[in-house]
């Protein structure tokens, strides 16, 4: 059964190095079908706001997560952690605790960046928040893509090192294998 995957992207930048990543994951797999999520709409995390009725960005947002197998976050690392937005989204995707979109979801994790650590702080504080909210992240897999900008061709904006293209598919590969392998939620 083909899977759909989200793709949500930690950088609202225009010529994303990690939109481009994501991108790619598109570009070279058809076995699976891929669905934007995007972050870039939705306020500052306020329960007054959620209190209020989530606003309809919230609400879609939240839907495009339910109505996935699995979700990709590919994202860079600002300041040895994750984007603000990257975290904003989460709180969002994490309410209510009871029934959050993401409880026990598959998620996978990329990150690139042109620094030599390949965002490997920022995933570290990313699968914290992400087990304190209940996801299966995939275990033992780290995808992570440093020095991205020699990478990527910036005239197009799309991964042409063929190395981390391989790297790539077989992470997808696994994480789609895995999506059927992850625990299952445990009913209320």
């Amino acid at each position: 059964m083909t899977k759909t995957i989200g793709l949500i992207c930690g950088s609202l930048r225009k010529n994303s190095y990690n939109r481009a990543i994501a991108q790619s994951l598109i570009d070279f797999d058809n076995a699976a079908q891929f669905r934007w999520v995007e972050i870039d709409s939705l306020p500052f995390f306020n329960e007054d706001l959620e209190i209020a009725g989530a606003p309809d960005s919230v609400t879609s947002f939240r839907a495009d997560i339910q109505d996935v197998d699995g979700v990709i976050i590919v994202s860079p690392e600002y300041n040895s952690g994750i984007p603000g937005v990257l975290k904003n989204a989460l709180d969002w995707a994490s309410r209510p605790r009871t029934s959050s979109v993401l409880n026990r979801k598959p998620v996978g994790l990329i990150g690139a960046t042109p620094g030599g650590f390949g965002t490997a702080f920022g995933q570290t504080q990313l699968r914290e928040v992400l087990e304190a909210m209940q996801v299966n992240v995939l275990p033992f897999q780290k995808m992570l893509i440093s020095q991205v900008h020699e990478k990527i061709d910036s005239a197009q904006n799309i991964l042409t090192d063929e190395q981390t293209k391989r790297y790539l598919q077989r992470y997808l590969q696994q994480f789609i294998h895995w999506i059927d392998h992850a625990p299952v939620p445990v009913p209320n």
